[in-house]
């Protein structure tokens, strides 16, 4: 079913019954009160990422207090999305992007992943949190990935494990296309591992092509920016293997 994007949406993490209401916090007061200026009776969309979605009837039973009180379920809670999307942090503004772009095409998962090249670092993992459920009320998502502490590539790869396949973008890789490469890859539990800005070291590609879970893959005959790489992979993943499908 598809989202309706003429109604407002709004992420709650609380139980989702119908006609069990629940007082919003003081942020979440203000969005709605201040900022849109809804009023008594007034209907929204909530979700939790666990019991779908459902229309939802503001009630203001103090000047100072807001009630969401569930009415009815507009959307089941699908399957949750399972490609795990791994990244080198990239300076903040690009960071956003990166992430919200990786909510929208269907991570289920974001790794944040330390390389020897990374410029970019995370210091409020929060932060990152925000931007995904940002990223989700914004694009109808009801499935809100996590978000994993960060980690430093060669430990994440020592405890790696080998029923999950990482498509790793080689920008070292001769080819260009990578859909003969894709249509070879049989699991169906993924990651997806995009470089920094600078890259992947030369003893980071020799020892991720040397793993026998690891595919390169290439994308195609340019050099792309780390966030434009993030969208283009997976992107074609996407459709090549992935949910598109």
């Amino acid at each position: 079913m598809r989202a309706n994007f003429r109604m407002q949406r709004l992420f709650v993490d609380v139980p989702l019954v119908q006609g069990v209401a629940h007082e919003v916090s003081a942020e979440q007061f203000n969005y709605l009160a201040n900022v849109l200026r809804l009023e008594d009776g007034a209907e929204i969309l909530t979700f939790n990422g666990r019991d779908g979605e459902w229309r939802t009837r503001l009630a203001f039973p103090t000047r100072k207090k807001i009630n969401l009180e569930p009415v009815e379920q507009t959307r089941p809670q699908p399957a949750p999305c399972d490609l795990h999307y791994l990244f080198a942090p990239l300076k903040v503004g690009r960071l956003d992007y990166l992430v919200q772009k990786a909510v929208e095409m269907g991570a289920g998962t974001l790794q944040p992943v330390m390389t020897q090249h990374v410029q970019g670092k995370i210091t409020n993992l929060d932060k990152v949190k925000a931007n995904v459920i940002e990223a989700a009320e914004q694009c109808g998502i009801l499935a809100v990935p996590d978000v994993a502490a960060p980690a430093k590539l060669s430990d994440l790869l020592d405890t790696w494990p080998g029923d999950r396949r990482i498509l790793f973008c080689d920008e070292g890789d001769e080819g260009q296309n990578p859909l003969p490469i894709l249509a070879k890859v049989t699991e169906r539990k993924l990651a997806l591992l995009v470089g920094p800005e600078g890259g992947f070291s030369e003893e980071e590609r020799q020892r991720l092509r040397s793993l026998s879970f690891v595919t390169a893959i290439p994308l195609g005959p340019r050099i792309l920016r780390a966030d434009t790489a993030a969208v283009a992979a997976l992107a074609v993943i996407q459709a090549a293997i992935g949910d598109w499908r």
